[in-house]
This record gives C-alpha cells, sequence and structure tokens, in this order.
C-alpha cells in the first residue's frame, strides 16, 4: 500500500476524534464551573475594585474571505476586606458602569459576579 493512502486514512480518522474530544472537554469545564457556581453560596462582602482590564480577541474565518469574528471579556479584580483580591468576568454593561477605586458591596456567587452597589 501507499504511505500516503494510509497517512491520509490515519488522518481522516484522527482528526474528527481529536475534534470531539476538545469540544467535549471544554464543554465539561463548563459545565462543571456553571454547577460548582450554583451550588456556591451567595456572598455579599465590602470590597474595592482594584483593577479593570479587557480582553479582545479576533478570528478570521479562512473559508469566507473577509469574515471576521471577535470577542470582548471584561475583568474587575476586587479586593476584600481580608485583603484578598478576586477577578470576575462581568458583561460589557456592568463594566462600564465600575471605576478603578470605588468601593462598596460586592455580590458574587463562587466565580459568578452578581452585583456591586457603590458606597
Amino acid at each position: 500500500m501507499d504511505f500516503r493512502l494510509i497517512w491520509l486514512q490515519l488522518m481522516t480518522a484522527i482528526v474528527p476524534i481529536m475534534a470531539f474530544t476538545i469540544l467535549g472537554i471544554g464543554l465539561v469545564r463548563t459545565v462543571r464551573e456553571w454547577h460548582r457556581n450554583e451550588n456556591s453560596p451567595r456572598l455579599t462582602v465590602e470590597a474595592k475594585i482594584v483593577c479593570k482590564r479587557s480582553d479582545y480577541r479576533r478570528t478570521m474565518n479562512t473559508r469566507v474571505h473577509g469574515h471576521r469574528n471577535s470577542r470582548t471579556n471584561y475583568f474587575v479584580t476586587f479586593e476584600v476586606e481580608s485583603g484578598d483580591r478576586m477577578e470576575l468576568e462581568l458583561q460589557g454593561h456592568q463594566y462600564g458602569l465600575l471605576v478603578e477605586g470605588d468601593r462598596g458591596r460586592l455580590t458574587f456567587q463562587g466565580t459568578r459576579f452578581l452585583n456591586f452597589e457603590r458606597m
């Protein structure tokens, strides 16, 4: 048998398996984090906003020339009374309302941001 044919058959079998495995791992991680957050208590603590950042990612679809996808994730780092810090992901409209240095009451559940009330 030709080596190239064997290689093509092998790749035809392996690539879909790898793709589904990667997607499966991502799905399991997402469900696990959601479940952990659902089972965590809702806490409200005094906190200060110490840092804000955004993560902008752009990808280009090579199959359709000129088609681009982009996504921005927003994060805020809060410092609680004990001095511990936690970074939580927020929606864009929530992110825009917060300012570094603000103090208030942070409500969160696990790694899920729920609310911040300025004092």
